[in-house]
C-alpha cells in the first residue's frame, strides 16, 4: 500500500502574510508538519504543494518533496482543497506514480501530534472509512449557545433554556490539523468529509486555530505547555 501526505502551503495568506514560514518557537511553522509527517513513517512520499518558491525551499530543507509548483488555477483564494489534491495526484499519476492513502496535512498545524496521526491511519486501515480526521469537543453545550438579533439575546435552540449541562450530549468540532483519505474514494466523491467519515477525538490544549496573531501566540504557549 502506497501512502502520501500532501502539505498544501500557498504564498498568498492574508491575515498572516507568510504565515506558512512564519517563526513559530524558532523555526518555520510549515516544519513542525514536515517533521510529524516524517518522522511517523506512515508516509511513502512527504509532499509540500506550494506556488511559492520560497516556501518550496523552505520545504526542502525541511525534508520534504517539492517536485512540482501550483498552476495558477490552484494558487488563488478561491481554490479548494480538493482542487489542490486533485492536481498533486494527478501529476504524480502523470508520472507513473499512484497511492492508496493520502493525508492532507495543513501547514500551520505546529501541535499535530504522531500519535493522533498513527491513531487515524489505523482507524481508516482497519475500517471502512472513506476519511479520517481530528475532532475536539466543544467546551460549553452549543445547545445553550445564543444569537443576536435586532439587538435582543435570543437562545438557538430554547428548549434548553433550563436544560443541565451535564445532561446535554457532546458536540465537536474539526481540529483543522488533517485529512486521512483512501485516495479512490476521494477522487471519486471530491470531499474529504462524507456519510462515511471516522474521527479521532484530541483535548483542547492540542488544538489551535490559527486565523490571527493572538491565535499564534496561544497556539505558542500551548506548543510549549505540550513540550516542556
Amino acid at each position: 500500500m502506497k501512502v502520501i501526505a500532501i502539505i498544501p502551503a500557498r504564498g498568498g495568506s492574508k491575515r498572516i502574510p507568510r504565515k506558512n514560514i512564519r517563526a513559530f518557537l524558532g523555526k518555520p511553522v510549515i516544519a513542525y508538519s514536515i517533521e510529524a509527517a516524517l518522522n511517523s513513517g506512515l508516509f511513502d512520499e512527504v509532499m509540500v504543494s506550494t506556488d511559492d518558491a520560497e516556501i518550496a525551499d523552505v520545504a526542502v530543507k525541511y525534508g520534504a518533496k517539492v517536485p512540482f509548483l501550483r498552476t495558477p488555477g490552484t494558487s488563488d483564494d478561491f481554490a479548494t482543497t480538493a482542487a489542490v489534491l486533485n492536481e498533486v495526484l494527478q501529476k504524480y499519476e502523470q508520472a507513473g506514480r499512484q497511492f492508496d492513502l493520502g493525508c492532507c496535512l495543513y501547514p500551520t498545524a505546529p501541535l499535530v501530534g504522531q500519535a493522533a496521526l498513527v491513531a487515524a491511519y489505523e482507524q481508516l486501515t482497519a475500517n471502512n472509512y472513506d476519511t479520517v480526521f481530528p475532532v475536539v469537543k466543544y467546551s460549553y453545550p452549543i445547545w445553550r449557545s445564543l444569537k443576536m438579533e435586532e439587538g435582543k439575546t435570543i437562545m438557538n435552540w430554547p428548549e434548553h433554556l433550563t436544560s443541565r449541562s451535564q445532561d446535554l450530549p457532546a458536540a465537536y468540532h474539526d481540529a483543522g490539523q488533517f485529512y486521512w483519505f483512501r485516495v479512490d474514494r476521494f477522487l471519486q466523491q471530491q470531499s474529504l468529509f462524507t456519510q462515511n467519515s471516522g474521527a479521532v477525538e484530541l483535548e483542547e490544549l492540542e488544538v489551535q486555530d490559527i486565523d490571527n496573531l493572538t491565535d499564534w501566540k496561544l497556539a505558542e504557549l500551548k506548543y510549549q505547555l505540550l513540550n516542556p
